[in-house]
């Protein structure tokens, strides 16, 4: 069962941290379920934002926190990927040009409008209209913020999805990646690729970053790599350990001592995790479907049967 607890309510935080001249990180604790990591860059003629909000609530206190640094307009909203904590705040951005990867609008389709019961406890979602992005890249595009250039790459592989993007600041060491990392809480990978999500690692250490700005949880140095290189390779081990002894995930999640990663928010994420590796270890393709339904039955039953807690 999952053992971490929650604090009963969390509010959007109401100012932004300043981590390089002019980019900026909007942290939204605690980091759990559906409670995102955005950030903007501003520069003299508009703000480009990275991500938008869960909630019509959250993405509004964020603007707030925009217009309390600048007065210039939100022109360029980046998706990092498709899932709903970083997009379905996407339609209260009506004046900015929305960019992702190519495969990012069918998910976000699929996934369709947001919802809690029977998977999450009660959201209050407010008003929420799907906003996919309509100017779409293969690998990579530049963003240029007035002088400073902002390369916004596709990962090059599956790894938290199929549509995994960072926004890497070179001049400024300063790396967006999106939910390719977790600081503090359990990393995700049912819609990605285990293996997928390792390699990504080592590209990411390359880059050299110096500042990090992660999906979820507290601004970091590089050291989150490593830490999540390790929960992967974690994870890795474990799956083969219980595949060769004809152990579901879900079995293999109750019987497996979590250690140093016991304490990561929303440990129920292993069972998830573990259904992915059980997939890639028969074969499955890096990013393939999966059965979804099957795979977060589990994580419930792994949380006692209850919804999994979200304070979005």
């Amino acid at each position: 069962m999952s053992s971490h607890s929650h604090t009963d309510a969390f509010e959007p935080p109401r100012v932004a941290r300043e981590v390089s001249d002019g980019i900026f990180a909007y942290v939204q604790p605690d980091g759990s379920w559906w409670i995102n990591n955005t950030g903007f860059l501003v520069g003299s003629r508009g703000v480009v934002s990275v991500d938008a909000c869960a909630t019509e609530r959250r993405t509004r206190a964020y603007r707030d926190a925009i217009a309390a640094v600048t007065d210039q307009p939100v022109r360029t909203l980046v998706n990092t990927h498709h899932h709903g904590d970083h997009t379905f705040g996407n339609y209260l951005f009506p004046g900015a040009t929305i960019v992702g990867h190519d495969n990012i609008r069918g998910p976000l389709r699929a996934w369709g409008m947001p919802r809690d019961a029977p998977i999450w406890t009660p959201v209050d979602w407010g008003h929420v209209e799907l906003d996919p992005p309509f100017l779409t890249f293969a690998d990579s595009v530049t963003v240029w913020v007035d002088d400073l250039r902002c390369e916004l790459s596709h990962v090059g592989t599956p790894a938290h999805t199929t549509n995994d993007s960072w926004l890497w600041v070179p001049e400024r060491r300063v790396l967006f990646s999106g939910d390719v990392l977790f600081n503090g809480g359990t990393p995700f990978l049912l819609q990605g690729s285990i293996a997928g999500a390792l390699e990504t690692m080592d590209r990411l250490a390359a880059l050299g970053a110096e500042t990090i700005v992660p999906g979820h949880g507290p601004v970091c140095g590089p050291e989150v790599i490593d830490t999540v290189r390790g929960y992967l390779r974690f994870v890795t081990d474990a799956a083969h350990r219980g595949h060769e002894a004809g152990l579901t995930p879900l079995q293999l999640a109750r019987d497996l001592d979590l250690g140093e990663y016991a304490a990561l928010l929303d440990s129920e994420r292993i069972v998830g995790n573990l259904h992915r590796a059980y997939f890639e270890l028969d074969g499955g393709a890096r990013g393939g479907l999966i059965d979804l339904q099957a795979a977060i039955a589990d994580m419930l039953a792994f949380n006692g049967g209850r919804p999994l807690t979200c304070h979005a």
